[in-house]
């Protein structure tokens, strides 16, 4: 594996993202594979495989993996991938017949042949359930369905919605804790919905919980984005509330540039901050990889590396670039190059390791299907942003 010097990244070779690799990897293992092996005949996905790219039977499927799925498959659809509407149906009529409960809301958990195992109310489920459908449309042009997403708005306000108004409770019923982690993807899948339809009513919700992060969430000071509250809104007690996510510091920080994008909602303050805290803080210097935890104060906590925060941390920076006139300088591609060479090079193509130990070691007995969400948007942006990539590396040969 080539090491980058991130503060020297000048020859062209260093600063290069490995675009052709990028691609190889999405479309000619990574989504070949995940609709035959990872694909359940006519019943959706599988919940995960084994490191040995076998799918393991655990008696349930999470509502949320066939909802990334969908996502994956009908994003995959639109840049040409020739199987990717058949494999997004599959998983959105899976998702249909089975996760709809009677009272509204999807469930948590489906079993493998459909029936409900755990009927639970989980905003994190409903944001990617409207997420699904947001692609889902987009990609198949079924407009009927945007009628889903208004149900499941529906659905999250009977069940979820705080007496104060201030978004939602993380599940139903109600946890003692609060959480900001469904919040944000809850913008993520309203900026989809907006994107996809031009209602107004998707943009102004989105920008709604997007001020609820700034003004309570996120520690201007500092610079942090805080994951455990009470129930009003304060940040737990001792570490706990000072827990800080590096890679959802970058997640949001690309999901506020977006928002900035296509509502004209001015976050760049905050999106900047979030970007250069977890960019000082949360990054291993050694290895370039992203840690799963730091506290408020830039010292690592959890000096392990999740797979999906090195992709939040791709986009964070494709987006600083695109939106902030920032440099491409060696970190997008040591960030590549770490995901392909220590995450996605494994013995079954187009599988992965989803963690690794502070040395590098693998700490993980499956292969997640909820991943490849993470690590399909975070190349789709950078293939996305090739052309304008290519150009600024062309003006430094």
């Amino acid at each position: 594996m080539t090491t980058i010097d991130r503060q020297s990244p000048s020859a062209r070779t260093a600063v290069a993202p490995r675009f052709d690799d990028v691609r190889r990897w999405a479309f000619e293992r990574a989504l070949p594979f995940w609709s035959t092996v990872g694909r359940d005949g006519d019943q959706g996905f599988v919940e995960h495989l084994t490191l040995e790219g076998v799918p393991a039977d655990v008696g349930y499927k999470r509502l949320r993996v066939q909802a990334r799925q969908i996502y994956v498959y009908s994003h995959a659809s639109m840049l040409g991938y020739a199987d990717g509407l058949v494999a997004a149906e599959n998983g959105w009529r899976f998702m249909l017949r089975h996760g709809w409960l009677a009272d509204g809301g999807w469930a948590r958990r489906l079993g493998r042949e459909g029936g409900v195992v755990d009927p639970t109310v989980d905003l994190y489920d409903q944001a990617f359930a409207l997420f699904a459908i947001a692609w889902w449309v987009r990609a198949s042009g079924d407009v009927a369905a945007i009628g889903w997403a208004d149900r499941t708005l529906a659905a999250i306000d009977a069940h979820l919605a705080r007496s104060d108004g201030r978004g939602w409770h993380a599940e139903a019923p109600h946890p003692a804790e609060a959480v900001q982690n469904p919040h944000m993807h809850m913008v993520e899948a309203l900026l989809a919905l907006y994107e996809t339809t031009g209602a107004e009513r998707f943009a102004a919700k989105a920008i709604e919980i997007a001020d609820l992060m700034r003004s309570t969430f996120f520690d201007a000071k500092t610079s942090t984005l805080a994951e455990y509250f009470d129930q009003n809104w304060r940040r737990q007690p001792g570490e706990r509330g000072r827990i800080i996510e590096p890679g959802h510091q970058f997640e949001w920080a690309w999901i506020l540039r977006h928002l900035t994008r296509l509502t004209g909602a001015d976050f760049a303050d905050t999106a900047h901050g979030l970007f250069a805290f977890a960019e000082a803080h949360g990054v291993d210097p050694a290895s370039g990889l992203t840690w799963d935890g730091v506290l408020d104060d830039g010292s690592p906590c959890d000096r392990t590396s999740r797979s999906w925060p090195q992709t939040e941390a791709l986009k964070a920076h494709l987006a600083e670039i695109e939106f902030n006139g920032r440099p491409l300088d060696g970190r997008p591609a040591r960030i590549v190059a770490n995901l392909l060479d220590r995450f996605l090079d494994r013995p079954v193509p187009g599988a992965w390791v989803d963690h690794l130990d502070e040395r590098g070691a693998v700490i993980t007995d499956k292969v997640p299907a909820s991943t490849l969400y993470h690590v399909f948007l975070a190349f789709s942006e950078l293939l996305r942003l090739e052309p304008t990539l290519n150009a600024q590396l062309n003006q430094t040969a």
